[in-house]
This record gives structure tokens, sequence and C-alpha cells, in this order.
């Protein structure tokens, strides 16, 4: 019927309502909450009972290893679609996070987590109540462990900044500091952290930034690894592009005319990738200075929408993007063309990563609905969705590490999920 909805629980009609009523809060935001919790619920139960189908119709490892051993797939295929098989099978398991200060273990909800190169650490960041943030780093190392514990150190001397953007720094040695964006009320700040402040060995004394300074809204970071441009990070701002030398000090701004979203420094070449609000994409090399009159804009792809992550791939032929609309794009960056669109993919306004592992062949992201999705790069197939252990909100949106290292060089293959105040691992069985 027409302004009704149909209750099968009840098994009666009910009026819909524009908002809210406190005679009858049915609204249709509340039907659509309730049957996405249903919908949770109902995965949440058939991943217990390992009501799984394989990710590909007849395809399992005895069939794979028959196929390997008679020729018919090359050793790369060969491992690409047993680490599929594999991301089908994994089981969640809640991590138990250990704290010298016992009093905050386990109290904040975690905001952001990111891997550093080796996976050994993951920095936290995590809301406080009272406002801000409070930053951290995990230790990885106890996921080899049948216990399932990390150690958590945390640095209470910063806890008042919201932080938009966090990036891991190679100064003085690999991932040896963090970038920190910043949107303190207005100015923001943008700051770079010793990873050292976040360890057992340095307990106390209150260390002060090795760079730190005040800017306009920051939205992106990225640290560049070309040694071209040696000791230089970049800021994505309102409008513009700030790219500083945190050893000399010498900053180059580029202009935009949107605001810039996500950034990654190629490795080979001092270039850097900008996704704009605007769903442009752009690239900039460094090494040129900003003149006016001059175009300093290389290559340039476009989106329909807000660019809220870009990756680059390790060939650094090709580039993959998401956007607010939920489309997650391959563009082969010598003919700027798109070559694969990656669909099912969940998003309307917020800023999420994507992360890419090319080594098992697997693109992971996380949708504003909160489930986890992992795709195939090879040829975009949709493996996996992992619904949240937690109801669906926006204050709930998952943040995801996926490595084959989970540890270090011996660590675990998996995904680590922080969800709320809690930290899982889903392992290869």
């Amino acid at each position: 019927l027409p302004g009704f909805y149909y209750d099968a629980e009840k098994n009666r009609y009910f009026r819909l309502l524009p908002g809210h009523n406190n005679y009858n809060p049915l609204t249709k935001d509340s039907i659509q909450h309730k049957a996405m919790e249903c919908k949770r619920l109902r995965l949440l139960e058939e991943e217990e009972k390992q009501m799984k189908k394989t990710t590909r119709a007849g395809l399992n490892s005895s069939v794979l290893l028959q196929k390997r051993q008679l020729g018919l797939l090359s050793s790369t295929s060969y491992c690409r679609l047993v680490h599929e098989l594999k991301v089908n099978c994994m089981q969640r398991r809640k991590i138990e996070i250990h704290s010298p200060d016992s009093s905050v273990a386990g109290t904040n909800n975690f905001k952001i987590i990111v891997a550093d190169v080796a996976c050994e650490r993951i920095f936290t960041v995590n809301d406080v109540e009272h406002g801000g943030c409070k930053y951290g780093i995990i230790n990885l190392s106890g996921l080899g462990k049948e216990s399932l514990t990390v150690e958590m150190y945390d640095n209470l001397y910063f806890t008042n900044r919201k932080v938009n953007s966090v990036c891991w720094a190679s100064l003085t040695h690999p991932d040896s500091h963090l970038c920190l964006m910043g949107i303190a009320e207005t100015p923001g700040c943008a700051s770079l952290l010793p990873a050292s402040l976040f360890s057992s060995t340095n307990p106390g004394d209150r260390p002060g930034m090795l760079c730190s300074f005040k800017i306009s809204t920051a939205w992106s970071c990225a640290w560049c690894l070309n040694p071209q441009a040696d000791n230089c990070f970049s800021t994505g701002l309102t409008r513009r592009v700030l790219v500083t030398n945190v050893v000399t000090g010498h900053r180059q701004t580029f202009g935009t005319n949107s605001d810039v979203l996500a950034q990654q420094f190629a490795t080979q070449t001092p270039v850097l990738y900008n996704g704009c609000r605007s769903g442009e994409i752009f690239s900039i090399d460094v090494r040129q200075r900003n003149r006016k009159g001059q175009s300093w804009k290389a290559i340039r792809l476009f989106h329909g929408s807000a660019v809220t992550s870009v990756h680059l791939m390790e060939s650094e032929h090709y580039l993959m993007a998401a956007d607010m609309a939920g489309k997650i794009k391959l563009w082969d960056l010598r003919t700027t063309k798109c070559v694969k669109q990656y669909k099912g993919h969940h998003n309307e306004y917020a800023i999420l990563p994507l992360h890419v592992n090319e080594e098992e062949g697997l693109l992971t992201a996380v949708g504003q609905d909160c489930y986890t999705r992992i795709w195939s790069l090879q040829d975009a197939h949709l493996l996996r969705t992992i619904p949240s252990p937690h109801p669906a909100s926006k204050d709930a949106i998952p943040s995801v590490v996926f490595s084959s290292r989970l540890g270090g060089s011996r660590g675990v293959p998996g995904l680590l999920m922080a969800v709320k105040q809690d930290l899982y691992h889903f392992s290869y069985i």
C-alpha cells in the first residue's frame, strides 16, 4: 500500500512518517537500519557456522594442485588462486590488548590504524571522551602465538588534536617517524613525531616534536622515499598542496582548484599523485618550481565524485582510486584510461582508504555500510564480504590492515580489523 509499511513479524501495516514521532517512531531510516542489522546478524551466524561457498565455482585446493602439477597453471596464478581460497576461509578471533597503563587500555574507540612497511607495528589513533584523539603503537609480534595478545604503548602528551590523516615516515631509518595531519579548531597542525616516543624504553620524558607548524585544514599526507626529494613530505590542504623538507625547512606550494583528499608519492621518481574533492586526480613532479602561467600538472584523470583514496601499484604504471560514489577504478597511467572497475564498494560521503596487496593479488576496502570487501586484483571478482562484529553506525566504521606477514617477516597472513574498542584478527586456516 502506498504510504504504508508491512511488518512481517507483526503481520500488519504501519503508516510511514517523514520523521521521528514520539507516538510512532517508524520511519524509512529506521526500517532500513533494521533490515541492515538483520542482514548483518544473519551473515555473522553463517560465518560462525562456516556456511561459506567457494570463491569460484568448481575450484578448491585439490583441483588447483592438480592443475599446477599438470602444468595448466603457472606458479604465480597458482599462488594467487590459493590465496583467494584462503581468504574465503579466514576466521575471526578477538585480540587481547595489553598496555602498561591498565587504566586506559581498551577504553577508547579506534579511529585509524596504519601499519608500517614491515607490518611489525600498527600506529593507532583513538577517540577520547573529552574530545580530541589519543595516539599509540601496537607491537604485532604476539600474533603468531595461540594467545593472540599484543602490546600497546601510548604517549599521553599528544592527546588533544583530532587527526585526519597519518602516514609512516622514513627519516633516520625505515619507518622511524610519523606524519600527523590534525584539525585542531582553526588553523590545523602538521606534526612529525619520532616513533620512539611510543615505546617502553622511553618512559616519562616529555620529548619535543621534530617538526610542527600551523596550516589550514589538512586532509591528507604522504612521505617521499625517492632520493631526489629526500626527507620531504606532502600535505593535502584546502585548495593547495604543500611539500615540506623537514631538514632544511624549505616549502613548495602548489595551488589547486579543490581540496586534496588523498595523496601518494611514487618511489621510482619524485612524483606526487593527488586525489581531489572535485573528482580530479593529477600528478606533480616536485623537482619543478611552481611558476605562474605554467601548467605543472602532468597526468590528469577524472572521477565523477570526490576521490577519497589513491594507491600507486608497484610497477607505477597503474593507479587504483576510490571515490565517494562507491566506485573503485584501476587506471593505466600510460594511456590515462580505466582498465578495471571493482564493484560492490559502498560510500556516500566518507573518506575511506584502499588496501592493495599485490603479492597475494588482493584488494581490500571498508565501505560506509561497515562491510569489509575483498576483491581479486586480477579480474575484479568480489571474493568475500565480511560483516562488522558491531552494529553499523557512523562512528563504528572498521579500520583494517591486510598483509601476508602480520607481525614481521615471520608473521602470519591475514586481516587485522579495529572496530570500536576491539581488535580482531582474521587468520588463514
